[in-house]
């Protein structure tokens, strides 16, 4: 029974990290199924896959409603990531645990540092389908978040949407629904590879946990209506940057 508690609350916060910020969901779902729920690190990253998919494309869709998303600026973004994601998703499954937890530890802060830093300005305004980077300066970025999604077991959408508006000049609100998309295509790359490998699920926590994400995610898009990206985003990365640092000490101990 506290195991399906916890795993419907921890679905219920990633869900609203995705829905609200396009990203920073999947670096919580993983810690919370390693340490309450008692998942291996290569349990949880492919079960982390699993529950941010079906969690992405739920947020998405709502996005995409609102024409949110950027269908061939996120398209040549996801697209260059396949392959990395594939590959780098194949390679972690033979990687140590603790080396797993440890890498996994420091993208964690940085995703914190990145969500708790203040933003200057709105960030780059651009057309409908942002042309403000060439082809190949987005499939390379593109192909490095690809990477760390499938390596890690996380969607990156911490990654992807400074990328997108840095890199591909889209605006903020345009970044996080187009980021989904990216989001999605990777984590689907990373989860096939991975499948290849056989790994123990516990599918009695995994079903809670993604159903109670993907209604946090319609929540998390309505509450980025009425809340500033800015405050949410300091709220989760203030849990995350804990969370970080309970798992780095956890791994070098």
């Amino acid at each position: 029974m506290t195991a399906l508690i916890v795993a419907l609350v921890a679905g219920a916060v990633v869900g609203l990290a995705l829905g609200g910020l396009g990203g920073g969901g999947s670096v919580l779902a993983v810690p919370a199924l390693i340490y309450p729920l008692s998942f291996t690190p290569a349990a949880a990253t492919t079960a982390g896959l699993l529950i941010v998919i079906a969690t992405s494309l739920t947020g998405l869709v709502a996005h995409a409603r609102e024409g949110g998303v950027r269908w061939r600026t996120g398209g040549l973004f996801a697209a260059a990531g396949i392959v990395p994601a594939a590959v780098a998703g194949a390679l972690s499954v033979r990687v140590p645990a603790g080396a797993l937890t440890a890498g996994f530890a420091v993208l964690a802060a940085v995703a914190a540092v990145r969500m708790l830093r203040p933003r200057s300005g709105r960030g780059p305004q651009a057309g409908p389908d942002a042309g403000g980077a060439s082809a190949g300066r987005v499939a390379r970025t593109g192909a490095g978040l690809g990477a760390v999604t499938g390596f890690l077991g996380v969607g990156g959408g911490f990654l992807v949407v400074p990328a997108l508006v840095t890199v591909v000049a889209l605006p903020m609100t345009a970044a996080v629904g187009t980021s989904l998309l990216v989001i999605t295509v990777n984590s689907l790359a990373a989860l096939v590879t991975r499948l290849a490998t056989p790994t123990a699920l516990d599918w009695s926590v995994i079903a809670p946990f993604t159903a109670t994400a993907v209604l946090g995610a319609w929540d998390g898009r309505r509450l980025a209506a009425k809340v500033s990206t800015a405050t949410l985003q300091r709220i989760f990365g203030a849990a995350l940057l804990a969370v970080a640092v309970f798992m780095l000490i956890d791994a070098v101990a």
